[in-house]
């Protein structure tokens, strides 16, 4: 049976947080747009498996350890009840919610969705198949790859067992077991070590780099570690899983490396969080000129433009901050290139948050990529504990940080730690991207009392004339 063949003015493939929003920008202008993706909905890991049922997940959490910490405040309750299938159906809820209010906008946008998988076979034509089995040709004039990434496993390690799970296992929450073993202090465990941990699990983390969640500054990650010192069962650092083995009450884990408390443990559940790949392989691209690196990550130009000039890439499948944002506005990109605007992917600053408790946000220059770099920068630093809005939660275990250019006084980077850092890092963020000086966020009136405020004191440390810090003059 011969495929049957149609057209596309822009063909996106992948409806995750990258995929749909290009599509949806693409109809706005005036595009005939198809959009191709595996689910029913758009929606991609972020709304299935990601971003959206962890953080919900995380605020249940959240809710449970601050019921527990308001005995301190004088409020006590009773010990909670754990309904774990009455957490799952909100959580699965939310993600129907979501992902089926995105199906609406886009059968409102008078977009052609298809489920299901495409290859290409040139570079103006992909064949798709369907989730009925049939087959379809489709040629386009422009397409968007925005097919993602998938979680990595352990290298030479492995084992195949219902035991180990990936992130997207562990979001299932079919049980609470005594004890796991995260293997990765990245976001991903962190976030879900810290629910599993709330729920009841007994959580030990393994990394193997010298601090957790790498890539963020040590003075941010030091706040976080100190405040969840009595939170999980153990961090190795500097440790990494060299053998596991099934047996019949769970998974034998044998560590290596300097930080390793112990040669050889017994877990119920080991979750794998060791970073993520892009989906690139089985997509016919080698039927185009598309290039790719090492690790498979699609490489672009800064118009999100592939090798292939009628071929687009956005999201994790290009590489570097996987991160659900940074692919929405890479899509952004890519359709306004295709429309024929003046238009590329440069930002000074993408906002990188870890949903724990306390939140981890930073976007710009770090203090560790200036080090590293030998740039002159001002660290302007204000505590939580000089804060009143702080004060009145109970949680005066943050800290706000500018990283300022010496010379220029513009804003590079800020980093935030505590409850709330990652609403407040959009400030940061507008700051570093439109190259405030350090005076336009100290002039800016913030309300009081709020978390906010942290950010317009810390620009006040810069100038040594912080209201709520005193230092005498040297």
């Amino acid at each position: 049976m011969a495929e049957k063949e149609n057209g596309a003015q822009l063909v996106v493939i992948g409806a995750g947080p990258g995929g749909y929003p290009a599509a949806f920008l693409a109809a706005d202008m005036g595009m005939q747009v198809t959009l191709i993706d595996p689910e029913p909905n758009p929606g991609g890991v972020c709304l299935y498996r990601g971003c959206i049922p962890t953080k919900t997940l995380l605020h249940i959490a959240k809710v449970i350890r601050e019921a527990d910490e308001a005995r301190k405040w004088g409020v006590e309750f009773t010990h909670p009840k754990i309904h774990l299938d009455h957490i799952r159906a909100f959580k699965n809820s939310v993600v129907q919610k979501m992902t089926g209010g995105i199906g609406q906008l886009c059968k409102l946008r008078k977009i052609t969705a298809i489920q299901g998988t495409a290859r290409f076979l040139d570079p103006h034509t992909l064949s798709v198949q369907k989730k009925d089995g049939t087959f379809e040709k489709l040629r386009f004039d422009h397409a968007i790859l925005a097919t993602g990434s998938h979680s990595a496993s352990l290298p030479n390690t492995s084992i195949a067992s219902p035991h180990i799970m990936d992130s997207t296992q562990a979001m299932e929450l079919e049980s609470v077991p005594e004890t796991m073993l995260v293997v990765g202090g990245g976001y991903i465990g962190l976030e879900l070590g810290t629910v599993y941990a709330t729920l009841g699990t007994r959580v030990s983390v393994v990394e193997m780099m010298p601090s957790l969640l790498p890539g963020a500054d040590e003075d941010l990650v030091r706040v976080y570690s100190q405040s969840t010192k009595n939170f999980f069962h153990e961090i190795m650092l500097r440790t990494m899983v060299s053998r596991m083995e099934e047996t019949q009450n769970g998974i034998k884990v044998r560590f290596e490396g300097e930080g390793a408390t112990v040669k050889e443990k017994m877990f119920n559940k080991v979750l794998i969080t060791v970073g993520r790949k892009p989906n690139s392989s089985d997509l016919g691209l080698e039927q185009t000129k598309i290039e790719c690196d090492r690790s498979g990550f699609v490489r672009i130009n800064k118009q999100c433009q592939t090798a292939e000039p009628s071929i687009y890439a956005i999201g994790d499948v290009v590489g570097g901050a996987l991160l659900a944002h940074k692919a929405t506005h890479e899509g952004k990109v890519a359709v306004e290139v295709i429309a024929g605007k003046n238009a590329t992917f440069e930002p000074r600053a993408i906002p990188a948050v870890l949903f724990t408790d306390p939140e981890i946000a930073w976007c710009g220059l770090t203090e560790t990529e200036a080090k590293n770099a030998g740039r002159e920068v001002t660290v302007a630093k204000f505590p939580w504990g000089a804060s009143g809005r702080a004060s009145t939660l109970g949680r005066m275990d943050g800290l706000t940080k500018l990283l300022v250019d010496a010379k220029t006084e513009k804003i590079l980077g800020v980093g935030l730690v505590g409850p709330g850092a990652g609403e407040l890092i959009s400030e940061g963020a507008l700051a570093v991207e439109m190259e405030a000086s350090v005076s336009d966020v100290a002039k800016t009136i913030h309300p009081h009392p709020t978390l906010s405020e942290t950010l317009m004191e810390a620009a006040e440390v810069f100038y040594g004339h912080c209201t709520h810090i005193y230092r005498p003059k040297k």
